[in-house]
């Protein structure tokens, strides 16, 4: 028996590993938009972010497109995979003026951007841009470590900073924290004081917040390290005592109820994980919010 190709048609994008799972070649069709901002500069432990997301998306090719937690298919909904964002190696300033850019054309074309990380510092640039769109805007912060340092060993730009200058944008009364298990006493102290903060756990504090966030747009940033590195251990700064899968899942299908207005997946390091379940929870964490906030 012979097989044949036609030489001149590309094989299917949307299963080759170069994008996510079943993304569209449509940009203008899709409803979302998933990009990645590979820039570890200012990790403070072990590097190696700046990897995760081309790897995310390969991992993709070992998931169902099913979600059995929310009864939706990825051939349901719409999403494009731009690829990574071409950020200035070494430059955090440049990059994040990259991410900004790259995010605010999204929202001028009415996508919903779904961003891969990279250390967690990329997501100030994506959500100086959600702001720009939804001056009314909450973020969600989903992570083991509070982010809320002015500046770490003397810098202001580093993934260790990147929340409290969300907070210093859009107001502390505005930030969303979960999961939190990790920081200085001052961070904590400042955290119970300023921000709706609800440490160790995720879900139930979540639904709990859910009237609060009722109709408001939403920015979810999600840490991998809020997992316990027993499930997660391709993270630069892995904290033990953390959530375990099938609490995320049901968050998400929580937060299925809010108006989401992006949503970013970052500090995954794959080399730090020859075993592959970081990256691959990742890619199952990526699927859900795809079938959960793409309308």
């Amino acid at each position: 028996m012979t097989f044949s190709f036609d030489v001149a048609k590309a094989f299917p994008l949307a299963y080759s590993g170069n994008v996510f799972i079943g993304a569209t070649d449509d940009f203008h069709a899709a409803k979302a938009v998933i990009y990645g901002m590979p820039m570890d500069w200012t990790v403070s432990f072990r590097a190696g972010a700046r990897l995760g997301p081309a790897r995310i998306r390969e991992v993709s090719l070992g998931l169902e497109e099913y979600s059995p937690y929310l009864d939706r298919d990825l051939s349901e909904i719409s999403y494009f995979d731009a690829g990574d964002i071409p950020l200035a190696f070494g430059n955090p300033e440049e990059s994040l003026e990259r991410i900004y850019q790259y995010v605010s054309a999204l929202y001028a074309a009415d996508k919903l951007p779904i961003g891969l990380g990279g250390e967690h510092l990329v997501s100030w640039g994506a959500i100086r841009a959600a702001f720009e769109r939804y001056p009314d805007l909450r973020v969600i912060h989903i992570d083991a470590h509070t982010d809320l340092r002015d500046h770490y060993e003397g810098e202001p730009l580093s993934h260790a900073t990147v929340i409290k200058k969300v907070c210093d944008l859009i107001g502390p009364d505005r930030v969303y924290q979960f999961g939190i298990r990790s920081g200085t006493r001052e961070e904590f102290q400042w955290a119970r004081e300023h921000t709706h903060f609800a440490p160790f756990e995720l879900a139930e504090p979540l639904r709990a917040a859910l009237p609060e966030l009722h109709g408001k747009p939403v920015y979810i940033t999600w840490d991998i390290d809020v997992f316990d590195p027993a499930t997660a251990p391709g993270t630069g700064t892995a904290e033990h005592g953390g959530i375990f899968a099938p609490e995320a899942f049901r968050a998400i299908t929580y937060m299925k109820a809010l108006r989401v207005v992006g949503f970013d997946l970052v500090e995954v390091a794959p080399q730090i994980d020859p075993t592959e379940q970081t990256q691959i929870l990742a890619s199952k964490i990526v699927r859900e919010a795809l079938l959960a906030f793409v309308r």
